[in-house]
């Protein structure tokens, strides 16, 4: 089985993917980046586009029926490490123990020049 996930909570697909995908067991979600899906913007600073981009993920999850404490894997994106201190900051505050398994890697760019980007894998 595998059903497409799809919700205005979080920004749209920019290309031939969806933004996530249900298999019954596990929803696998695209990398969000910090676009507000209402505005469109993009806010300032890797604090808040750290918040506004697992606000993203939060908007997928929810349209799934789940949450945060479901995730089993995150992935995230960075421009540069530099900016690995002020995300792992919102990280934490945003997810709890037993904290899902994680890779962070910086990136030479991100679509839109953003900062981060968050995807993750969560378990029903």
């Amino acid at each position: 089985m595998k059903k497409v996930i799809s919700t205005t909570a979080a920004p749209g697909a920019i290309g031939p993917y969806s933004q996530a995908i249900d298999t019954g067991s596990f929803v696998y979600a695209s990398g969000q980046i910090p676009i507000n899906p209402a505005t469109g913007e993009i806010p300032e600073g890797i604090t808040a586009q750290t918040e506004q981009a697992i606000a993203n993920v939060k908007g997928i999850l929810a349209e799934a029926g789940l949450t945060l404490d479901n995730v089993v894997k995150t992935t995230v994106f960075l421009a540069d490490m530099s900016l690995f201190g002020p995300m792992n900051e919102v990280y934490a505050a945003n997810f709890s123990e037993p904290y899902p398994a994680r890779s962070a890697v910086a990136v030479r760019e991100l679509p839109k020049q953003v900062l981060v980007e968050v995807e993750v894998i969560a378990v029903r």
